[in-house]
């Protein structure tokens, strides 16, 4: 928004909510929500699923064929962003490519994703990457203070600092978890308990099913449990890392190294594959037959 508003004024921050229909190929009709302002289009292709190349394609063939109003006062192009650009399809990736470079004198794009791995190396070659860090415990407790005060709610200090350290600098994650406390107890205290979400607790019994037994039917018990998270949308990516970060607490030093090795190799596998069950159950998998090797040999060191 502060680089819309340096091109454009402050007539960027009229924002209004577009829903807008796109028409397959095939027929299909596609209803896509839009956030814009007379000067840029803020739109997230992945919504579509596997038709997000359509999207990406029409979208940007619309908005650049628009010339704006008062060329001699305002930029001669408009601005696009696109969210979540790690997650397109590599057919959408690549005719987000062809797009951007037919349209690129009435068009400008900005691209956001949490990682740029996923991302096709002939779009990263053409875009100037900036890294934008996470928001600092500080910003979040100020963000959580101002909501909580424009709520008409009184938020201490002390619970603020805890919100923003247990969200882990996820400014979406404390605003929920503030959300969550106050449902659960109002007038806030400094001390009160914090409820972990359903998903969490879910990914630790799993962690803690995985470490209790190593069998073929738990690995295809565990395997449901990872659906049942995909299928909640939970992201492969947050998954592996709640995994990993759970298993490690019950294994010894001298396991953990491998398991960390391990999960790095899964996670990167994950990243370049689209099949994100494959790769979860095959690092669980592989953790298993570790740590029951492991445990077989610390039994026979004890029984020698």
């Amino acid at each position: 928004m502060c680089i819309l508003r340096e091109l454009y004024g402050i007539g960027v921050e009229k924002l209004r909510i577009e829903h807008q229909t796109i028409t397959t190929p095939s027929k299909k009709k596609i209803e896509i929500s839009t956030i814009a302002s007379n000067y840029h289009l803020e739109v997230n292709p992945s919504d579509a699923g596997n038709s997000d190349r359509v999207v990406i394609q029409e979208m940007l063939k619309t908005v650049a064929q628009s010339q704006q109003l008062e060329t001699s006062s305002q930029r001669d192009f408009k601005v696009v962003l696109l969210t979540e650009v790690d997650k397109l399809t590599k057919d959408a990736q690549h005719a987000l490519r062809r797009t951007m470079e037919k349209y690129m004198s009435t068009c400008r794009l900005i691209l956001c994703c949490n990682s740029t791995s996923k991302v096709i190396p002939p779009i990263r070659s053409r875009c100037l990457a900036v890294r934008v860090p996470a928001p600092s415990i500080e910003d979040i407790c100020s963000v959580l203070s101002t909501v909580c005060r424009k709520e008409g709610l009184a938020l201490p200090s002390t619970l603020a600092r805890r919100l923003a350290e247990k969200s882990c600098r996820n400014l979406r994650k404390a605003l929920l978890m503030c959300e969550a406390c106050r449902v659960q107890q109002y007038p806030f205290t400094e001390d009160q308990e914090i409820p972990e979400t359903d998903w969490e607790v879910y990914l630790r019994e799993t962690a803690n099913a995985i470490v209790s037994q190593q069998t073929p039917q738990r690995l295809l018990e565990v395997r449901g449990r990872l659906y049942e998270l995909l299928t909640h949308c939970i992201p492969p990516e947050i998954i592996m890392k709640g995994l990993l970060s759970e298993l490690l607490h019950n294994c010894d030093g001298q396991l953990k190294g491998e398991v960390a090795q391990m999960a790095a190799y899964y996670e990167h596998r994950l990243q370049l594959g689209s099949k994100a069950i494959y790769h979860l159950e095959a690092f669980v998998a592989k953790f298993m037959a570790l740590y029951k090797k492991f445990m077989e040999d610390g039994l026979e060191g004890m029984m020698f």
